[in-house]
């Protein structure tokens, strides 16, 4: 049977202040866990980004050529469950200290977008609706919670 309908993909990446095995950075590090298993319980949850470590701080990805940068992605039944996850459980503490661990971002780090339920998106994708995001903002390829567009009537394109 072939999955019917779409969920919301979402990438973000960031920056870190100092290697991952600095004194400042281990409160995030030692949230990793905690915040995966959280996510990975939350309603709506589809998907997440991660290696054989549980998390995704040692993927390669479109920007491993700065050992500082971190992506997250995940993939999610809706928008509201990821807004939830996101906005209304334990990781908006996490959310809320992010400026103690990763630089401020001169450019959208983020970006949403539909895929057919049932695919996973590979990082090159999620880079390239970054790209679009960042030269173009939001339009029905990617976006973000502040103008959302619908989930697609029909096949992505």
């Amino acid at each position: 049977m072939t999955p019917q309908g779409f969920h919301l993909a979402q990438l973000n990446i960031g920056r870190l202040l100092h290697p991952l095995d600095h004194p400042a950075i281990q409160p995030f590090v030692e949230g990793l866990e905690h915040i995966n298993r959280l996510a990975d319980s939350s309603p709506g949850f589809v998907w997440r980004l991660q290696s054989e470590s549980g998390n995704a701080t040692d993927v390669s990805h479109p920007w491993s050529a700065d050992p500082f940068m971190l992506v997250n992605m995940s993939v999610w039944e809706t928008p509201d469950a990821l807004r939830a996850f996101v906005y209304r459980s334990g990781h908006r503490e996490y959310l809320a200290r992010r400026s103690e661990w990763f630089e401020k971002s001169k450019e959208p780090n983020y970006v949403l977008w539909w895929v057919p339920a049932g695919h996973i998106p590979a990082l090159d994708e999620a880079a390239e609706r970054l790209e679009h995001y960042r030269q173009h903002g939001s339009t029905p390829h990617a976006f973000w919670f502040g103008k959302l567009f619908p989930e697609p009537a029909g096949a992505i394109v």
